[in-house]
């Protein structure tokens, strides 16, 4: 279930654009983040799918970011309230879909998105769309349900107890990774840990709130906002043990504008600015 190294996802091409963020966004003041979404998904001549489906709220919540949407510059926005499969199955939505040129995930329970939409025509429609021609965002439970590996609960702290995390499968968008969010502000290193040393063939990447990555289809991601992304490497881990015990593991701290390649599985410093000619 859990079988999709990161390399093989990149090499066999199946990524597209993605830029997920650990939760509590700025959606009132300069909003980077989403508009950097907005200018990923075409700018003036973006429209925009609102996913609500992890939310108890997705009227309210679908209008918070349809409002912030248009705000930025996005040409159109539609929240799309999918809370059955039978919805999930909806031509209708799916056309919305097909028209779309970014798919924004909002927070809330990331089951509820994989329970709903897993396995579904819209589910497919998207993985069938998102491999070059879509951006994919989500917040909060909208990232964690990205992944191929989903955490779905666990407490914070550390150390990485054995009884730390809950995983289930997620949707598998982003292969070879598992996201956790609201990382540093929860004290979730302790659960990533734990995360990866039961599954040391993925990537584990925990991002602050008010921060993101932003991947692009060749398996590169770099970071924005205002927190860091912690990225857990667990090919060298050499033992696991009582007490939560665990060596080996490879940890980076990315501040904004670092990046990391999910492929070679290496991370990258800033890019120097240009220098102008004159």
């Amino acid at each position: 279930m859990f079988g999709m190294a990161v390399n093989d996802h990149w090499r066999d091409g199946a990524a597209g654009s993605f830029l997920l963020i650990g939760g509590a966004e700025d959606k009132d003041g300069e909003c980077f983040i989403l508009r950097e979404f907005v200018r990923l998904a075409g700018g003036e001549r973006a429209g925009i799918a609102v996913i609500t489906t992890a939310t108890r709220l997705p009227g309210e919540v679908g209008e918070v970011y349809r409002r912030v949407f248009l705000r930025l510059g996005a040409g159109e926005v539609w929240p799309v309230h999918l809370d059955s499969r039978e919805k999930a199955g909806d031509p209708h939505h799916i056309a919305i879909l097909q028209r779309a040129t970014g798919v924004f995930f909002t927070g809330g329970d990331q089951l509820r998105i994989t329970r709903i939409l897993g396995d579904t025509p819209f589910e497919r429609s998207l993985k069938a769309n998102g491999s070059g021609r879509l951006i994919i965002g989500g917040t909060s439970a909208g990232a964690a349900a990205m992944g191929e590996i989903m955490i779905t609960g666990g407490r914070g702290g550390y150390p990485p107890g054995r009884n730390a995390v809950k995983m289930a499968p997620g949707l598998g968008l982003l292969g070879g990774v598992v996201i956790d969010q609201h990382f540093a502000q929860r004290g979730r290193i302790g659960r990533l840990l734990a995360a990866v040393a039961s599954h040391p063939h993925v990537l584990g990447i925990g991002i602050d709130e008010d921060t993101a990555i932003a991947v692009s289809p060749g398996g590169r991601f770099t970071v924005l906002g205002s927190g860091t992304v912690t990225v857990v490497d667990g090919r060298s881990i050499t033992r696991t043990g009582a007490a939560g015990s665990l060596l080996g593991a490879t940890l980076h701290v990315l501040a904004p504008g670092y990046g990391y390649d999910l492929k070679a599985r290496k991370p990258r410093l800033p890019e120097a600015p240009r220098s102008v000619s004159r």
